[in-house]
């Protein structure tokens, strides 16, 4: 049955989702807006190793695991209402953090960051649902969301390094207020508040089950990619996945359960998810790589390896709005499908990069697999909220974008590992006999650079060569392995995707909510 269009949003919708992008940017920057500011924070309050990483990680840690909980209550007290509340949070924490004394203090702060930012992102996602009925316009919308949200990433170091070069390290997090305090001025005009009309209770239980095994499976997949198999990491992923198991179990017998498991268990929206957070894997484990790239074994400085890191943004301008125009034409799960497929010939093309490439060529390979990615991307996302019903759309949200964080832990670990695991194996025989620290040395790329910076310079020449030749290489067998999951997440949208988000008519309910006359999903029953 074909689709009715819904009515078609006007100036004051688009103008409300462009406020809604100010705190998705700002919020998506944080996860790397302190990469270079961590130096100039760690001369200031002088934290220990231990503290240092959980100040780079706090952040990243609460805002995945409260997504669930946030979106669920987002439906339940209203999404313009959870967008004003983190919008204070969000700015105030900012504050605090710029002038924060001690490590322990910045520390928690990050916390509440985490948590303000947890409130934005999927009331921001999931008002979209609300604000753009009309298909059309809301795969413009969503393709305008997730290019925000992939931008944001990339900007981070940028803005940070800029800002750092004319003040101090608290103005990364000062530049949050202004976008803030705009916030709060114009989305009550802008935004209707929009909330299930049914009275639904805030299981408490389920939000501290949800918060506990999101935040420690992946905090465990994290320490494993960064310290390798370790017995603390492997009891947080065990434990994490028990408390996982309880929260599903109870939702199945709540009657308003936190997420909706019969629309996870719908391709149209259950399929989007598995493919968003296959996409995750790829791009957060290459990026680690890329990263060190750009600044090891080419020799960039910190910021012009952030400069350039933008320049695939242009790979991603023109694929995201080519993705969504063709998806109007053809079936979007051949869209999404030729997307990843894209990507993987991009991931296959840094399987040629050495380190005497040109960085043109690198970069051009990035921008392949990045632009095929955000256009899958793109489609994944509007197929899920377009699925989701009205008043579940922060829920929806949240999942999707749980699995998107769940996805890039696990590409970190795993193409980390493998990388990891070829430097390793390569370093092994290349080095001469006698090298001081050659244990130390074979660890990791970073560790040789700093052990080579002590060494005469014949011998530290030997070293810095081999270990950049090794990383390389363990590049080239990582982006192997990123291939052929793009490879199987375009089987995978090629099969199980082929003509879901096909839905019949909806209409306007006098409550301002989008109702269901006959919610007929193609769910490949």
């Amino acid at each position: 049955m074909e689709n009715t269009p819904g009515p078609r949003a006007g100036r004051k919708e688009w103008t409300a989702l462009g406020v809604l992008m100010l705190p998705l940017l700002l919020v998506s920057m944080d996860v790397s807006v302190l990469y270079f500011a961590i130096p100039y924070v760690s001369q200031d309050l002088e934290p220990s190793a231990t503290q240092q990483l959980w100040i780079l990680d706090m952040y990243g840690f609460v805002l995945a695991g409260l997504l669930i909980p946030m979106g669920a209550l987002g439906d339940r007290i209203g999404r313009r209402a959870l967008v004003l509340a983190g919008a204070v949070l969000f700015g105030a924490a900012s504050v605090a953090a710029a002038y924060a004394h001690t490590a322990e203090l910045f520390i928690a702060v990050r916390a509440l960051l985490g948590l303000g930012g947890a409130a934005l992102m999927p009331s921001t996602h999931a008002l979209i649902r609300n604000l753009f009925h009309d298909e059309k316009q809301r795969g413009k919308a969503v393709t305008l969301w997730t290019a925000v949200m992939t931008t944001g990433i990339s900007l981070g170091p940028v803005v940070s390094g800029l800002l750092l070069e004319h003040f101090w390290w608290g103005a990364v997090f000062l530049i949050n207020l202004p976008a803030m305090v705009l916030l709060l001025v114009l989305v009550p005009f802008l935004v209707p508040e929009f909330k299930s009309a049914k009275r639904e209770r805030f299981d408490l239980l389920s939000a501290v089950l949800s918060l506990g095994a999101v935040l420690l499976v992946i905090y465990g997949i994290k320490e494993w990619a960064r310290h390798g198999y370790e017995p603390l990491p492997a009891l947080a992923i065990s434990v994490g996945l028990v408390l996982g198991f309880v929260f599903v179990r109870r939702q199945k017998h709540l009657a308003h359960p936190m997420i909706d498991l019969g629309l996870l268990g719908r391709r149209t929206f259950g399929g989007p998810v598995f493919a968003n957070l296959l996409a995750m894997f790829a791009t957060v484990g290459m990026a680690v790589f890329l990263t060190q790239y750009l600044q090891s074994v080419l020799g960039l400085s910190p910021f012009k390896a952030a400069l350039w890191s933008l320049v695939p943004a242009a790979g991603v301008a023109v694929m995201a709005p080519a993705g969504a125009a063709l998806a109007q034409r053809m079936d979007r799960a051949y869209v999404m499908g030729g997307g990843f497929l894209l990507s993987a010939c991009g991931f296959l093309w840094l399987t040629q990069v050495r380190t005497d490439s040109a960085l043109w060529f690198t970069l051009a390979g990035v921008s392949l697999y990045a632009g095929g990615l955000v256009a899958a991307m793109t489609l994944a996302n509007e197929l899920a909220l377009g699925a989701a019903p009205p008043e579940r759309a922060g829920s929806a949200a949240a999942v999707l974008e749980s699995g998107q964080e769940l996805g890039g832990a696990l590409g970190m670990a795993i193409l980390g590992s493998i990388g990891a695991a070829v430097y390793s194996r390569d370093m092994a025989g290349a080095l001469p006999p006698g090298v001081p620290q050659a244990e130390t040395v074979r660890e990791t790329l970073g560790a040789a650079t700093a052990t080579a910076a002590q060494l005469p310079d014949r011998t530290a020449g030997v070293v810095l060569e081999a270990a950049r030749d090794a990383f390389t290489h363990g590049m080239s067998f990582a982006a192997v392995g990123a291939a052929v999951v793009m490879a199987g997440a375009a089987l995978f949208s090629f099969t199980w995707l082929k003509g879901a988000g096909k839905t019949t008519r909806t209409t306007e309910s006098s409550a301002g909510e989008m109702t269901p006359l006959v919610w007929t999903l193609d769910n490949g029953s």
